[in-house]
């Protein structure tokens, strides 16, 4: 029996797989600080901005919930977290939600989406007042941008 066509078929499986390996190992950062018009601010790993709110305390839970989690829902840890150049790993955290689910959180303040905000690079609600606080970018310092 002819074993090459065996043995060439693994070959090839072998060398796709490393072919594919360094794309794996340097996947986009769950948090990353990027350049805007308010400064470098922290993105998610699509480019979708991520806020503050000024109503949650600082190392506490959200206090976003129904309508205010609708119109600004929370940046949820889903698998791994990694962070980019220029973030502190001691500042990355998260914060459990009344419905069980890790909420991701940079110096102690829970991180959240703005619906409005379709595009990757959108920022159009910074220091917006809603649901009893204000709603800003943050910074790499994890301080909020005003």
């Amino acid at each position: 029996m002819d074993r090459r066509p065996i043995l060439l078929a693994l070959v090839g499986a072998v060398l796709a797989a490393a072919a594919t390996a360094p794309a794996a190992m340097s996947a986009t950062p769950t948090l990353q600080a990027k350049s805007s018009r308010f400064g470098k601010v922290l993105f998610d790993g699509r480019g979708s901005v991520l806020y503050a709110f000024t109503r949650d305390r600082v190392g506490g839970r959200s206090t976003c919930y129904g309508d205010c989690a609708a119109a600004w829902p929370p940046y949820l840890l889903k698998g791994g977290r990694s962070l980019g150049a220029g973030l502190k790993q001691t500042l990355l955290g998260t914060t459990r939600r009344r419905d069980g689910k890790l909420q991701v959180t940079y110096a102690g303040r829970p991180l959240y989406y703005y619906r409005g905000d379709t595009k990757p690079g959108d920022i159009l609600c910074q220091d917006v007042a809603e649901y009893g606080g204000s709603w800003l970018v943050v910074a790499r310092s994890g301080k909020p941008v005003r």
